[in-house]
């Protein structure tokens, strides 16, 4: 589709972005609704210490919306105009609007944390084990937080952990520790292990999960890592990635668009490639 002045251009950065379907589950959503011929969704690769640029370059080009991956979560929030409390507490920002040359950032990824984990459980109360500590993480951390749970963050620096923790009034440790995970009700993986090289691996040893765990984790390829189907086999309730991603992006359409999202067929356009592929 070739790009006018009259459709509005939204750009997922990251670097790595070629894997991501963030643009295949926005344009299935823009056909759906009929809104192809205003917006389009692309992925671009943008290296650490060019986001200033590519925030230049969406104030420039009037860029409708920039969407955040990894690395670049926490770097774009020193090039925009207004942040949302939200996204100020976490400290990461994935959802840029850019309103008429005025860029705020929100954070969407604590929804799509949230929002499934609340379709099976409630998180009052449960304890909330969390691998990881990058940006991906604070979103996580701050949502079951937010929403009464107890929660222990594990990272391989465990200073980065602690420095989380101790934003949220929680707990931290190492990996090392990983074995306390056996007496959680829910463990979150925001790491990207189980994807690309580290694809086949775990953080959490197969001895500690139950059928009492609920198990959700951020990476969606493969659609089940090595996390996911271990838990699968000893019973846990697990939450695949595509969810996080689903809910997070409903979210972000609805920013960027003003218009409610159609879940059920981003649900299809992001599961359709990974099924096919699995």
């Amino acid at each position: 589709m070739n790009i006018t002045g009259k459709i509005k251009e939204c750009i997922i950065i990251g670097d790595p972005v070629e894997h991501s379907l963030s643009p295949v589950m926005h344009n299935a959503a823009y056909q759906e609704l009929g809104l192809e011929g205003q917006y389009v969704f692309k992925a671009e690769r943008v290296k650490s210490g060019e986001v200033g640029k590519m925030v230049n370059r969406v104030r420039k080009e009037g860029v409708r919306g920039l969407t955040c991956t990894a690395p670049h979560k926490e770097e774009v929030m020193q090039y925009l105009d207004e942040i949302d409390p939200i996204a100020k507490k976490i400290g990461a920002v994935n959802t840029v609007v850019n309103d008429n040359g005025v860029l705020k950032g929100y954070n969407t990824d604590w929804l799509g944390t949230v929002v499934p984990l609340e379709k099976v459980t409630e998180l009052a109360g449960k304890k909330v084990a969390l691998l990881g500590a990058g940006g991906a993480a604070r979103a996580m951390a701050y949502g079951v937080v937010e929403k009464g749970a107890e929660l222990k963050i594990y990272n391989r620096t465990v200073e980065k952990a602690k420095e989380l923790a101790s934003e949220l009034g929680c707990r931290a440790g190492s990996l090392d520790e990983i074995r306390e995970v056996k007496d959680c009700n829910i463990i979150l993986n925001s790491t990207a292990v189980g994807m690309g090289e580290r694809t086949g691996e775990s953080l959490v040893p197969e001895k500690y999960l139950t059928d009492k765990h609920i198990v959700m984790d951020a990476v969606y390829v493969p659609l089940k890592t090595k996390l996911l189907t271990d838990a699968q086999l000893k019973g846990a309730q697990i939450i695949l990635g595509t969810e996080m991603l689903l809910c997070q992006g409903v979210a972000q359409f609805e920013l960027y668009t003003g218009e409610k999202a159609p879940e059920e067929v981003m649900r299809r356009a992001i599961e359709e490639p990974l099924l096919v592929c699995k």
